[in-house]
């Protein structure tokens, strides 16, 4: 099992940053890609960015020059730096941790965190 427990969310204004962290512990190993999905009320849960355990790294559009992902191996945690926030941000963000390796039933092992709410308002 992983646990996953985020935080770093809270109430911003436009123009705005906030950094979330999400740290994983727990007692599988293998290689993983770490990524922070987010879901506006209303609205499916989408990816917001990605990182593999090489430092690959994906963006949605959405969110590129605004938004940087990193992760500390070392310490299992991956942590999501947000700066000139918009309200179209405002979501419950969430952590994810897929082991790419490891499939169960035909898909990859994956874990999520419980979300944290990022809230953009003047």
């Amino acid at each position: 099992q992983v646990q996953l427990v985020e935080s770093g969310g809270g109430l911003v204004q436009p123009g705005g940053s906030l950094r979330l962290s999400c740290a994983a512990s727990g007692n599988i190993f293998g290689t993983k890609t770490m990524g922070w999905y987010r879901q506006a009320p209303g609205k499916q849960r989408e990816l917001v960015t990605s990182i593999t355990e090489d430092g690959k790294i994906n963006y949605a559009d959405s969110v590129k020059g605004r938004f940087t992902i990193s992760r500390d191996n070392a310490k299992d945690t991956v942590y999501l730096q947000m700066d000139s926030l918009k309200p179209g941000d405002t979501a419950v963000y969430y952590c994810n941790q897929v082991f790419t390796s490891i499939l169960v039933d035909g898909t990859p092992l994956t874990y999520w965190g419980q979300g944290t709410q990022v809230t953009v308002s003047s």
